[in-house]
């Protein structure tokens, strides 16, 4: 990971870095259609989409982003055939073993959102384990949506409050957006400013959607395996192109 290839000076001369998104998310999609697209296994577009990562983080990194969340594994993927079940499993526990020293080096903080219990133990065991070694780590924030859903996130956030309400220790006047966003998964991270999705799919497939309220959306039309570090600087600068209005009519 971390592989430092070059940048496309065209793109990059291009880029503000005082108009850098706080948090980009992205729904990494396209692997199987990609690996079909080339007469190979599902398996081994998730295995390419790996280098994906590599240069989006790596870019990152080098751009002194803030936030970036990546959906790694939705709710609904736990219903794929369970030998590709299985091997994203173990691509997730190879990429633990081998990024934790990187992170430190980067000086990345790891975090993960989602029913975590749900991942298999030894896999439970070692995100812990990572989050914890990386935890007072100040540069990017990896985030990884794993075994996530929104609608779950939500639920589990009305099911916390309902908790406190029954408690004695919430009232139903107390409830507001901002006691809402400290229940979600993402407490503690700003909102995403930047949603990317690739394949070219439009849809949100259940993914932050609290969060994503004012985000502004990206439809990258490669295959997450193709989506290197030039179509992530593309995503940004058509990001810092937009008006960001939040709602509002500009100077008004």
């Amino acid at each position: 990971m971390f592989s430092y290839v070059i940048l496309d000076k065209n793109v990059m001369q291009n880029i503000d870095k005082d108009k850098l998104p706080r948090h980009i998310a992205i729904i990494m999609d396209g692997n199987g259609r990609w690996a079909k697209s080339k007469k190979k296994s599902r398996i081994f577009g998730h295995q390419e989409g790996m280098k994906s990562i590599d240069e989006v983080v790596t870019c990152a990194v080098e751009l002194d982003l803030g936030v970036l969340t990546l959906y790694a594994f939705s709710s609904e993927n736990w219903s794929r055939p369970r030998l590709e079940v299985i091997a994203l499993m173990k691509l997730l526990d190879r990429f633990l073993d081998k990024e934790t020293a990187r992170f430190m080096t980067h000086n990345i903080k790891l975090t993960a959102i989602g029913r975590l219990n749900k991942l298999p133990k030894p896999v439970q065991t070692k995100l812990k384990q990572v989050i914890k070694t990386t935890a007072a780590n100040t540069g990017l924030t990896l985030n990884l949506a794993l075994s996530y859903g929104s609608r779950d996130e939500i639920v589990d956030a009305v099911q916390s409050l309902c908790r406190l309400a029954v408690q004695g220790r919430i009232k139903a006047k107390d409830v507001n957006e901002q006691l809402i966003s400290d229940h979600l998964y993402t407490v503690g991270l700003p909102d995403p400013d930047l949603l990317i999705r690739t394949s070219g799919e439009m849809r949100i497939s259940n993914f932050m959607l609290w969060q994503i309220s004012y985000a502004e959306l990206y439809i990258a039309p490669v295959f997450w395996p193709d989506f290197r570090r030039n179509e992530f600087l593309k995503a940004i600068r058509e990001y810092q192109n937009r008006d960001r209005r939040f709602g509002k009519v500009k100077n008004a």
